[in-house]
């Protein structure tokens, strides 16, 4: 429900008689939370709002929010708890475990399969088709996804274990989630299990490879008894998932040993040396580091993972490239005050010629194609006129009438054609047309009606075009054309000046170009290295606006730009990029 970028209507403070109302909603619908534990869900005194949206399909959706991070939705008259909620009660709901490659799937908008799930020692926890169960990983109960039964357990087993198993309605990683804090996964450890339990633990654990290596085979039989290829969440063998890791995939639940802090580095140092080798150019010298980082290393980091320098044994930018300068692979200088760039590259460097681009891995093609979460792509916009009341005698003979739209060339060839159905064409000279009863009361001015008798073809059709109301198209790839009135507005970038004297920068209007804030937000997040908001832009119905700390327009351009590809004449504001030399 929640794979792609949802519309906000409302955001408003919980009155105190609605928050009573949900408390006692959530006591109805959740009768295993104890009292204090409601009373902590529903806090009395905090803050908590209610979120009016509507999903990307159009389904109407309450989202409480509580801390910032969203605590419940509400679909139908039905309450659900999101991920946030059930990290904090794990046992709310009955468990399924599926694999840990599956959720990619999940997040992608797919329903989860039998066959993808993995049934524990002491089998299947019993449910009804139509009960609300939460979905967690093999060795972590925390819940990554919460869907509803599609049949009872008795019918599972009936089965085979084949067929869907449960339709998905909110996940980690979705656009609600995203919507909150963006906390990471915890890790619950399992529930402990009496001896015979931990015996047959033990052999499942051993036999934890044939598992593997046959849910490839039994995600198959799935998709052909269900004819719905992508919706279908299969699973790599450990064969393959080993291979991933010789091509330098990462995996942070890797058996190798690997600190986090470690397999940090090596991402690190593998995103800079895929930058160097495939993005910058000799002619992009010198380079602002910041630059180098938000718009080259950032973008070459792999599908799925997360590039955090804090994290890395680094701590800051500036230390890594120090590194790299010793090794001799680039040299940086301080060209202006406090601010360094990379202003030599050593191409044929050994670490950079031994390097090998990686190939995406099998499944992350697979979530792009089947998931929905395509690739952005900027929209075809297209400039529209609308014809008015008052020009409604001179297009209606052309088959139009009020609130018609028409392209610019539309609008001359029913000008010209009209002027030569009705010999409107001067004689003497064809560059100017004679204006008659319907033209002169379309275009004329008043105190031109009686001294105007004629007009070039060229002021004749300017003249029509001011009069007709703006208009424009906008056709998403894939989708059908949306036609709307007025001017599209453009991506609008300024600098604001809080009262700590900080800079902070500002972009409203994403939404009309198809781009979700939130999505925006968490990439110049990671890329700018800074601390990034998205609030309700004033004045602007259900508009967010994205903040970001420091001056950020380089970044922002380049995302625009050059990943994005929105032309230059829909961004307003990049002018504001501080010069060089110039700190943020």
């Amino acid at each position: 429900m929640f794979a792609k970028a949802f519309r906000v209507k409302s955001n408003t403070a919980i009155k105190g008689s609605d928050r009573r109302k949900l408390r006692a909603d959530v006591t109805t619908a959740f009768p295993t939370l104890g009292t204090d534990q409601v009373s902590e869900l529903v806090p009395g005194k905090e803050d908590l709002n209610i979120v009016k949206l509507y999903a990307h399909k159009g389904d109407a959706v309450t989202v409480y929010v509580s801390g910032g991070n969203p605590i419940l939705f509400e679909l139908e008259k039905n309450l659900y708890p999101t991920v946030y909620t059930l990290w904090s009660y794990p046992d709310l709901l009955p468990t399924f475990t599926t694999w840990p490659l599956v959720l990619e799937k999940l997040v992608g908008g797919a329903d989860l399969m039998l066959p993808g799930l993995v049934m524990p020692p002491a089998g299947l926890p019993q449910v009804q088709k139509g009960d609300l169960c939460a979905i967690s990983l093999v060795g972590n109960r925390a819940p990554v996804a919460i869907g509803v039964a599609a049949m009872s357990t008795a019918e599972m087993l009936t089965s085979g274990l084949k067929g869907r198993g449960f339709s998905v309605l909110h996940t980690y990683q979705d656009h609600l989630w995203r919507s909150g804090n963006k906390s990471s996964l915890p890790s619950i450890a399992p529930l402990a299990l009496n001896s015979a339990d931990v015996h047959e633990e033990k052999g499942a654990v051993q036999g934890d490879s044939t598992l593997r290596g046959d849910m490839r085979h039994m995600t198959l039989e799935g998709e052909e008894e269900n004819g719905k290829v992508h919706q279908v969440c299969e699973e790599k063998s450990l064969s393959e998932a080993s291979e991933d890791t010789s091509t330098g995939g990462l995996n942070q639940d890797s058996t190798d040993g690997k600190t986090l802090q470690e397999q940090m580095d090596e991402l690190l140092q593998r995103c800079f040396l895929h930058a160097l080798k495939c993005r910058v150019k000799k002619a992009d010298l010198p380079l602002l580091t910041s630059t180098f980082l938000g718009s080259h290393v950032f973008s070459c980091c792999p599908e799925g993972r997360q590039l955090d320098i804090k994290k890395s044994s680094y701590k800051k930018l500036s230390k890594f490239l120090q590194q790299m300068q010793q090794e001799q692979i680039i040299q940086v200088k301080e060209l202006s005050k406090g601010v360094e760039s990379i202003v030599a590259v050593d191409w044929k460097h050994p670490r950079i010629t031994s390097f090998v681009i990686p190939e995406p891995s099998p499944t992350s093609q697979t979530v792009q194609e089947g998931s929905g979460e395509q690739p952005y792509h900027p929209p075809d916009i297209k400039p529209l006129y609308c014809v008015p009341a008052s020009m409604t005698l001179l297009f209606q003979e052309s088959g139009h009438k009020k609130g018609s739209f028409l392209e610019g060339s539309e609008v001359r060839t029913i000008i010209i054609n009209y002027a030569k159905k009705n010999d409107l064409v001067d004689t003497d000279n064809k560059n100017l047309v004679k204006l008659d009863p319907i033209l002169c009361d379309c275009i004329l001015e008043k105190n031109e009606q009686h001294t105007v008798m004629k007009l070039p073809w060229e002021s004749l059709l300017a003249r029509c075009l001011k009069k007709l109301q703006p208009a424009y198209q906008v056709t998403f790839p894939g989708q059908e054309p949306i036609v709307k009135k007025g001017k599209i507005c453009p991506i609008d970038i300024t600098l604001a000046q809080r009262a700590s004297n900080k800079k902070v920068t500002v972009v409203r209007n994403l939404e009309a170009y198809g781009l979700d804030p939130y999505s925006v937000a968490a990439i110049l997040q990671q890329r700018c290295q800074a601390s990034t908001t998205v609030t309700p832009s004033p004045g602007a119905k259900d508009s967010l606006q994205v903040q970001i700390q420091g001056n950020q327009v380089h970044h922002l351009s380049w995302l625009l730009l050059e990943e994005y590809q929105l032309p230059r004449k829909h961004i307003q504001g990049l002018e504001k990029a501080p010069k060089p030399g110039k700190k943020k």
